[in-house]
């Protein structure tokens, strides 16, 4: 603790005093009102001579808790009085003269150096608000003004106030020069800083007048582009140790990457160079992110301009000192070493300077080639990370054989998916439909076999429907394909021949029981079509395509995401085991944070996840010739007969699924739920449907009956689609009552190439399909109106069957109408449908995740009673 002596060198403790009472103290020192009585180093006792003859006693000691003096005095004011001020100036006039016999010298016109000390302190507030406390940075710049070696500083004074001095052993005093201090004061003023108005520990006391700026980024500022200025001018600079902005300057990045000996996954190291160290950035941000997650979450991340810098204090120590290395990180870097780096996000803390990643993950290393970095091997894994950027690659050319001329997208899909072979990886083809992902299927086996690569068969599995399109297809634009499709009663004899073919077909129905042969079968390319069908990964088809060998695996799907993230989680299951986890994991890392709680930072990082291996293009992105699609809602109201059926039906539901709910809770009642819906959805229809011995009642198919009437009129080719073959029944006795010429297609349809050879060829201009066994693999371009007579949850399916005629092919306007009766669930069913479809669009087109969970309100609104 410093001295009664000490202190006196500088003029902080007349920050104690206000003017008037310095002024007469001065006064009555100069006067010799001033005997000390007894002085030590720590004390002092004296008498002054106030006004009016009163002599008042005084005692002067350092102080502490940040007061530089306590004074006392036996006079009213009771401390910091005139009496004490003129006690202290008599001693520093004797401090410089303590014989009094040598008067100081002069010296009027000497100009200050401004003094500027800088530092930092980490306060910690407790918040009653949310009871806990929190970690806060004060920074605080010192002002004070040199004079010879001795620094002063205080209130704004008026000139001729005096400093006493010692140069070469003898003493001088000093005039401040107060208009000059004044204009160092607003120089520092004009970069920004103000007055700090509160008191902080982050500067000793006596430091001089506290200046502070208004955030980190403004000291940031501060320090690097003015603190240089201000020391070519002449200002002495004091760096406190401990204070934020002390940074030492950044030398270079580096990466570092140790592959495993079997490739299936690599270490990855990311540092800088400061002070000649390497210092790993992993750990740093991995503190960083659990102290202060509001600094690097993706939201607040992507607010940060480019030019903005981040301070960090390392663990490192300084090489000149031994202070802590602190250094300031560009967001510019920053962004694209967290966007990679996602994983940082779901880790617990580790030591470990690298991260462990799975040899898929090292398709992202490509969003580090913006960054300087100084890379230590991985060349394979940076050419992996190369070669699966869509916007860098070159297309791959058409193979030899192809019967058909790709387009220029189709080009690119074969590229990808010879990449992925290549890298020994597999994928998801998610175009949509109709622009041809059994083409580019077929163009990437035939490139396998012109390279000498399929020396197995390859199996694509698929609906039992798709089986005629693709040996259709195969023959017409893969002649050179040897083909063998196994179904039918007679396909067990087959097994003994697989090696045979190039391409083998079976469906997913088959496959669980055909396992114990095809366990049997090694394979080239293991290609799910329509592989939304291992959506569950419980099914004994989802199951079966997991236990068989393959090189490669590949899935094509329009919709890769129709209810829920774990049906992603199966494609990739199948696909690249374990690496999105296990479910459970896979669950608790992104299912609920973005399914329920909406966490927008992880739907990112698992979109960002599954992009290199998720090829997916929609039909206005790159079909930009097809021609317009019209989308109508046409509502139809429900007649009195059908209104009274379906209020009573309401309420015998609404009371059974309330009652089942509280039993079981809503999660657990779906099964009666959509038992209850379906019985609605029925009388929607037509009563008939759910009452076979009472009188028809349907608004809706009198409705669609005008409207074919008028549509075919016009000469337009229809297809209609219904989810219910007994209401395709009913409207087809409909038609032949009408001599309205048809085809219909269903389960129950053996042939399906005649019905739509008869439609293709313009025999008939209406074809009735059911949306389960019509929905896909079909090419059906004839058409320019689809008609959904029901809705139903999933707006993918509607999709899906819309797409049989709005496809690669199509040279007319299509237009697609959806029959809603207006008020009923059919109304709710269509609202909840777009909540749906936000999902998909958040991971697979880059919008924002939506929320389509089944809730409460949902029960409300589905068993709502009709509008009156």
């Amino acid at each position: 603790m410093a001295t009664l002596q000490e202190l006196l060198q500088h003029d902080a403790w007349q920050t104690n005093f206000d003017p008037g009472a310095l002024e007469r103290g001065r006064r009555y020192a100069a006067q010799g009102r001033v005997r000390v009585i007894s002085q030590q180093a720590r004390q002092i006792h004296a008498s002054c001579q106030g006004s009016a003859d009163h002599r008042y006693q005084q005692w002067i000691r350092p102080g502490d808790a940040g007061i530089a003096l306590l004074t006392r005095c036996s006079c009213p004011v009771g401390h910091n009085c005139k009496h004490c001020a003129a006690v202290l100036f008599q001693l520093d006039m004797n401090a410089f003269s303590p014989d009094n016999t040598q008067p100081p010298r002069h010296i009027d016109d000497l100009q200050p150096v401004a003094h500027l000390a800088l530092g930092s302190h980490l306060l910690s507030t407790y918040q009653p608000g949310n009871r806990r406390t929190v970690q806060q940075w004060q920074h605080r710049a010192g002002l004070s003004f040199d004079y010879a070696g001795r620094q002063v500083h205080g209130k704004r004074i008026a000139n001729g106030e005096r400093i006493r001095q010692t140069v070469d052993n003898l003493p001088v005093s000093i005039a401040r020069q107060a208009d000059s201090e004044q204009r160092l004061r607003q120089q520092l003023e004009s970069l920004g800083l103000r007055p700090a108005m509160r008191q902080s520990l982050a500067l000793p006391e006596g430091s001089g007048e506290m200046y502070e700026l208004p955030s980190d980024g403004t000291w940031l500022h501060f320090v690097q582009q003015a603190l240089p200025e201000l020391r070519a001018q002449g200002w002495q600079i004091e760096v406190k140790p401990g204070f934020h902005f002390d940074l030492s300057p950044l030398q270079g990045w580096y990466a570092e990457i140790e592959e495993a000996p079997s490739q299936d996954w690599f270490d990855l190291e990311l540092g800088i160079l400061v002070d000649g160290q390497r210092i790993s950035l992993l750990p740093v941000l991995l503190r960083l992110i659990r102290s202060r997650p509001e600094l690097l979450a993706p939201g607040n991340l992507a607010k940060r301009g480019d030019d903005e810098l981040l301070p960090v204090q390392l663990e490192h120590k300084r090489s000149s000192d031994g202070q802590p290395l602190q250094v300031a990180l560009p967001f510019a870097r920053l962004k694209p070493v967290l966007a990679t780096l996602g994983e940082l996000y779901l880790r617990e803390p580790d030591p470990s300077p690298s991260l462990r990643l799975s040899a898929p993950d090292a398709a992202r290393l490509s969003q580090l080639n913006e960054l300087p970095l100084q890379w230590q091997g991985g060349q394979r894994l940076r050419d992996f990370a190369q070669r699966l950027q869509q916007d860098q690659a070159q297309p791959h050319a058409a193979p030899p054989g192809l019967q058909a001329e790709l387009r220029p997208y189709q080009l690119d899909g074969l590229r990808w998916m010879q990449t992925l072979r290549e890298l020994q990886v597999g994928g998801v083809l998610g175009d949509d439909m109709g622009l041809g992902k059994t083409l580019q299927s077929l163009a990437h086996l035939l490139c396998e076999k012109h390279a000498g690569r399929l020396d197995r068969p390859a199996l694509a599995v698929m609906p039992t429907s798709l089986i005629p399109n693709w040996l259709d297809e195969a023959a017409r634009f893969a002649p050179e394909l040897r083909v063998l499709a196994l179904h039918g009663p007679k396909r067990a004899a087959d097994f003994a021949r697989l090696d045979q073919y190039d391409l083998l077909l079976t469906s997913y129905a088959l496959l669980p029981r055909d396992l114990p042969h095809w366990r049997k079968q090694p394979l080239h390319v293991l290609l799910l079509d329509e592989a939304q069908y291992i959506k569950n990964p419980t099914s004994k088809a989802t199951q079966a395509a997991c236990q068989l060998e393959a090189r490669q695996r590949l899935c094509l799907t329009g919709t890769p995401l129709e209810n829920h993230l774990g049906e992603l989680w199966s494609l990739f299951h199948f696909l690249m085991p374990g690496w999105l986890g296990d479910a459970k994991r896979f669950t608790q890392d992104y299912r609920t944070p973005i399914e329920k709680q909406g966490d927008q930072a992880r739907l990112e990082h698992l979109k960002a996840r599954v992009k290199p291996f998720l090829l997916r293009r929609r039909k206005d992105q790159v079909a930009k010739e097809l021609p317009a699609k019209s989308e109508i809602v046409h509502w139809v109201d429900l007649g009195q007969g059908q209104r009274d059926l379906y209020e009573t039906v309401r309420l015998a539901m609404d009371r059974k699924v309330r009652e089942e709910i509280g039993r079981k809770g809503l999660a657990s009642s779906q099964i009666v739920i959509l038992e209850a819906l379906l019985k609605l959805r029925q009388v929607c229809c037509d009563t008939r449907l759910l009452r076979h011995d009472g009188a028809a009642h349907s608004a809706k198919l009198d409705s669609l009956l005008l409207m074919l009437e008028e549509l075919l009129a016009e000469g337009r080719r229809v297809l209609l689609f219904s989810q219910f073959t007994s209401m395709l029944a009913l409207i087809e006795a409909e038609l032949q009552r009408r001599n309205i010429a048809y085809v219909l297609l269903t389960g129950a349809t053996r042939d399906r190439r005649e019905p739509v050879q008869r439609f293709q060829n313009g025999e008939v201009p209406l074809f009735l399909i059911s949306l389960k066994a019509g929905g896909t693999g079909l090419n059906l371009t004839a058409a320019d109106t689809v008609i959904h007579y029901d809705p139903w949850w999933n707006p993918a399916a509607e999709n899906q069957a819309t797409d049989r005629a709005y496809r690669i092919g199509q040279d007319k306007p299509v237009f697609v109408y959806r029959l809603i009766a207006r008020g009923t669930v059919e109304e709710k069913i269509q609202q909840l449908q777009q909540r749906k479809a936000a999902l998909s669009a958040g991971l697979l087109e880059g919008g924002n995740q939506g929320d389509w969970q089944l809730r409460a309100e949902d029960i409300d609104a589905l068993f709502a009673p009709l509008p009156k």
